[in-house]
């Protein structure tokens, strides 16, 4: 009874809200929904790479460490689309409320229990297995706390602010960069590193993953207590919802317009991949030879600048239109980018200003169509289908870009091998135009079931 109550009480509280207090909440809630989503994607990269001989077998040769640690972070990948799909058929048939509560609170228990998993010496392999299990695990989770909340948020922004309000919630992503890059750094001040027995490698990995699961229940009881259902969502037909949302995706309209997100969004997924996973560790680390700290620095200030640039391009999305803004980045991606890239790759005895001045230009450049994209990709689909439409097409997309290592191995039988990523952004500029070319401008689109 007491717990009913309450939930009346809630329930009351968000729907007595003023129309722009529910508009307002709903865009903070997205944007720390990206936050912690790309907070917890980047644990595993940032926090557990020193330390991954904690849950390993002793004495394994330098391939297969390679390979158990990069199983940790695509399992959570390959858990992102199923996520997507789970939980935009959620979001569209339940409400986007809802979808984002179960999934904030999912991937909060699970990064919990990941804090709480003991090592090699206590379970043996188990305990390797259960931290990729638990990564994939977090990965649908992850998968679903976009797929509702950013939806909600797109749905209660007004028509001529959807641009602004779509790069600030991709903005999160650097942010989240920045803060967890800063937080290991601290408890690698605090708790040394070393063998198996010191204080970072015991215990001092899990703050971070104890701060992420914190920060999961605490958007949690936001959405809970703040966050109200998406009117747009509401004003549908009910009868509509008998159906079941994916299989309205996959015929006739919405389908195309499938085909089409799923186009575009393969070519700039493939050059964000070139940036945020190669950028790192095979120009800066492996050709460029920067020092941890150096390459560290370098990437903080690259990061805080797309934070700014995200929502810049957000802005001139909104103004000159969303399709002209991937037609003309795309190709300006595929030569201007391609030739800073060329340049990080190929130019000897450059400084470490001059490194951190292409470095912060090529990842501004490139990866300008992500502060776009949220807010495209949910103009794309009716509401009956919108919040599927996005997560399928925001994430199923990623998984062939995410093979882009197998692609530079590939050109390298044809070319040097540092020319490869060279080629693959290119190609990830043309395709990206290609899809934006195959759609049309959805600035102006009106939400509603009946949009096209």
């Amino acid at each position: 009874m007491v717990s009913v109550s309450a939930n009346t009480t809630v329930v009351d509280n968000v729907h007595d809200q003023s129309l722009e207090e529910k508009r307002k909440n709903a865009i903070k809630g997205a944007f720390f929904s990206e936050y912690i989503d790309m907070f917890d994607i980047y644990l595993p990269v940032v926090v557990l790479s020193p330390m991954l001989f904690y849950f390993q077998p002793p004495n394994l040769s330098a391939s297969t460490e390679t390979i158990l640690a990069s199983l940790v972070f695509i399992t959570t990948l390959l858990g992102r689309p199923l996520g997507a799909l789970l939980f935009g058929i959620v979001a569209d048939k339940l409400g986007r409320r809802k979808a984002s509560i179960y999934s904030v609170s999912g991937f909060g228990i699970v990064t919990l229990l990941i804090a709480l998993l003991p090592g090699y010496q206590t379970l043996g392999l188990g305990s390797y297995i259960l931290l990729v299990l638990l990564r994939f695990i977090d990965g649908i989770f992850l998968g679903g706390g976009y797929t509702g909340a950013m939806p909600l948020a797109i749905e209660y922004s007004k028509k001529e602010k959807r641009g602004f309000v779509g790069g600030l919630i991709i903005a999160g992503f650097p942010a989240a960069y920045v803060s967890i890059n800063l937080i290991t750094m601290l408890m690698f001040a605090l708790f040394p590193q070393g063998g198996m027995d010191s204080p970072y490698v015991q215990w001092g990995w899990r703050i971070p993953f104890i701060i992420g699961a914190l920060m999961a229940a605490g958007l949690a009881l936001y959405y809970v207590y703040k966050v109200a259902e998406s009117e747009v969502w509401q004003s549908g037909d009910g009868a509509v919802r008998e159906k079941v949302p994916l299989l309205d995706l996959l015929k006739g309209k919405s389908a195309r317009n499938l085909f089409q997100v799923l186009i575009m969004m393969s070519g700039f997924w493939l050059t964000q991949n070139i940036i945020t996973i190669f950028l790192p560790t095979g120009v800066l680390l492996h050709t460029l030879h920067l020092s941890g700290f150096e390459m560290t620095a370098t990437l903080i200030i690259c990061y805080i600048l797309l934070f700014f640039s995200y929502i810049g391009s957000g802005l001139l999305g909104q103004k000159i239109g969303r399709r002209r803004f991937f037609i003309i980045v795309g190709p300006l991606i595929a030569t201007l980018g391609a030739a800073i890239l060329w340049a990080l790759l190929h130019l000897p005895n450059l400084s470490l200003p001059a490194i951190m001045l292409l470095v912060s230009l090529l990842a501004v450049l490139v990866t300008s169509p992500w502060g776009v994209i949220v807010t495209y990709i949910n103009e794309r689909f009716v509401t009956d289908v919108r919040a599927t439409g996005f997560g399928i097409g925001f994430s199923l997309s990623v998984i062939l870009p995410s093979f882009y290592a197998f692609y530079m191995e590939w050109l390298s039988a044809l070319m040097p091998f540092s020319l490869t990523a060279v080629v693959l952004l290119v190609l990830g500029g043309v395709i990206g135009m290609i899809g934006a070319l195959m759609g049309p401008e959805t600035k102006d689109v009106d939400f509603s079931t009946h949009q096209d």
